[in-house]
């Protein structure tokens, strides 16, 4: 399993995460120190990877954030879903996770392979 996002979305998740983190009542340095620690498992998406998916993702979007269309688009191109807190992402065609699902998932043992 990999982890894809667009080369936009750190600073994005950067500029958010103190806000969302102080709102849930949590210690935003160490979010911030985990969300670094994280960038080093990410894949890069230059845009040229999922600028064909543009109007789609932005029809999708439409009520909501359209600055996040980036992110969709790029799971549209790779055929993937999103890791998200975020409720824009809920009903636009593409499977969402919540951080509470993807550590549910990371600590799952790993299988073996069968001879």
């Amino acid at each position: 399993m990999g982890f894809y996002a667009p080369a936009t979305a750190f600073r994005e998740a950067k500029e958010h995460t103190q806000d969302i983190i102080l709102k849930r009542g949590g210690d935003p340095d160490r979010a911030l120190g985990t969300l670094n620690g994280l960038w080093d498992y990410v894949v890069s998406l230059q845009p040229e990877t999922y600028e064909a998916f543009e109007s789609q993702a932005r029809e999708r979007l439409v009520r909501r954030d359209p600055d996040d269309w980036p992110i969709l688009a790029g799971a549209l191109a790779l055929e993937c879903a999103i890791w998200t807190e975020d409720r824009d992402f809920f009903g636009v065609g593409v499977a969402t996770w919540t951080s509470d699902r993807v550590e549910i998932y990371l600590r799952r043992p790993t299988p073996t392979a069968v001879r």
